[in-house]
């Protein structure tokens, strides 16, 4: 399984993707920057008043943009296969065809959790330590906190992963990238959506439901693919 995965990577020239990583991390950094020393409402800070609240504000913008990101990749490596009918020669190689098609789908699932992980913990570090000269966040920060902090972190990178395979299902029934990226665009607007002071996004329950859903999407779209027709 390994080189399969690594012959996707080299065949979908996914290193390429890590220059879309760097612009994402660029553009998110530039927006917590912005929430964070920008005055909205005249009260002569930023948008974040505690260390909590930047970090609730970061996971939820990082998420976002990395499930949006993986629809991309899941696009490239599997819905354009569909699409073009690449898959049918693939699929006439002496391998599984669900050993090909889970290299694909893990490949997507590791992207987003090591994307979403890193991501996390480098705009963490660098707004902490820039407030450290500004403090447009008032106190100190607890290290206490921080072991806590990178749980989180974990959790929510393993809860997005598997929320970035739900649009899979749209995707493979339509044969469609755009239909692909839409759906994860559509499932981060309901997830970071504020009903007045409640968002899905920030319910445990609510992510470990969306993560276990397209676990749950993706083993049923290579479980019976040894003998589902792919025209």
């Amino acid at each position: 399984m390994l080189k399969l995965i690594q012959l996707e990577i080299r065949k979908n020239k996914l290193a390429g993707m890590l220059k879309g990583v760097a612009i994402a991390n660029l553009a998110i950094f530039a927006f917590m920057l912005l929430l964070t020393y920008v005055d909205s409402e005249g009260s002569g800070s930023g948008e974040f008043k505690t260390y909590a609240e930047m970090f609730s504000g970061l996971y939820v913008l990082v998420k976002a943009t990395f499930v949006v990101f993986a629809s991309v990749v899941l696009s490239k490596l599997v819905i354009d296969e569909y699409k073009n009918n690449t898959i049918t020669l693939l699929f006439m190689y002496p391998i599984s065809r669900k050993k090909l098609l889970g290299a694909k789908i893990i490949i997507v699932f590791l992207f987003t959790l090591i994307s979403i992980f890193v991501t996390d913990v480098l705009i963490s570090a660098l707004l902490i330590g820039l407030n450290s000269f500004t403090h447009a966040i008032p106190g100190q920060l607890d290290l206490a906190v921080i072991p806590g902090e990178m749980i989180r972190i974990g959790a929510d990178a393993a809860y997005a992963a598997g929320i970035g395979l739900i649009p899979l299902y749209i995707g493979m029934r339509k044969k469609s990238v755009p239909a692909t990226i839409v759906t994860a665009v559509l499932l981060v607007s309901v997830s970071a959506s504020d009903f007045g002071n409640f968002q899905p996004g920030n319910l445990v329950g609510f992510s470990i439901f969306l993560s276990l859903l397209g676990v749950a999407i993706a083993y049923l779209s290579i479980r019976n693919i040894e003998q589902k027709d792919i025209a």
